[in-house]
């Protein structure tokens, strides 16, 4: 038995003796897996967020071939976990002493699997603690050529491929780059889906910490129209009295 095949293998165990079947069921409810739901016919061991971190640091060198197997499965935690490994390698890539070609040929590895992936990136927790850090990352210092994989996943109809694409812009964000957080928020200011409508708020509120003028313009523009959501979000960290101004006008 290969080394791989045994690391995959004792992740599993671990899996298994860490499981709480308890909490699975509240996670089961509040990820909304019943008949209808945006999350219907996902599994949940009842692991929570710093188990599944403490996992994916021990098992960091996973293959990308055993990673697909956890990325693969029903159970959410797997694949939750198997995307984490994901953002840890990704990481690990950033501050290895290689030739910078190395580098970037390694990280669009991870970041083409990402891509090829999204169909298993099932669920807000799945995008959130995953796509600004691997694809946001990989775009961060690219061009506005190759930055156009965001508006092939915007205009999707594949509602986890529209939040990817809003989620990915916190890297640019962080480093005081928003516009294509902007363009994004106003192409899904009218789609359908509250987890739209927060993903775009929450992007906006973190672009008004560091940048309230900016904000305030484009809440100026669109405030009457954006979903209550969606405003309520953008909207936390302003003062009280900007809060009444945009929700009572």
């Amino acid at each position: 038995m290969s080394k791989q095949v045994i690391e995959l293998k004792r992740l599993l165990e671990e899996f298994e003796q860490k499981k709480n079947p308890s909490k699975a069921k509240i996670l089961s409810g509040f990820f909304k897996t019943g008949k209808g739901e945006y999350g219907e016919g996902d599994i949940f061991l009842g692991l929570t967020v710093p188990q599944q971190r403490e996992l994916a640091k021990k098992y960091v060198d996973l293959s990308l071939v055993d990673i697909q197997k956890l990325v693969d499965s029903k159970i959410h935690e797997y694949r939750l976990t198997g995307l984490i490994i994901l953002t840890y390698q990704y990481e690990k890539i950033s501050k290895e002493k290689i030739d910078e070609k190395e580098r970037e040929k390694k990280k669009r590895i991870i970041f083409d699997f990402y891509l090829l992936n999204t169909k298993n990136i099932n669920n807000w927790d799945l995008v959130d603690l995953s796509s600004h850090e691997i694809i946001g990352q990989y775009l961060l210092n690219k061009n506005k050529e190759e930055r156009k994989v965001l508006y092939k996943l915007v205009k999707s109809n594949h509602l986890w491929e529209k939040r990817i694409a809003m989620i990915s812009t916190y890297a640019f964000i962080r480093n005081n780059d928003f516009k294509d957080t902007l363009a994004i928020s106003e192409i899904l200011l009218h789609d359908k889906h509250d987890l739209i409508h927060k993903a775009v708020g929450w992007m906006l509120r973190e672009m008004g910490k560091r940048d309230e003028k900016t904000l305030k313009l484009f809440l100026d523009k669109h405030y009457k129209s954006m979903p209550r959501t969606a405003l309520r979000y953008s909207l936390e960290r302003l003062s009280e009295k900007d809060k009444k101004n945009y929700m009572e006008k």
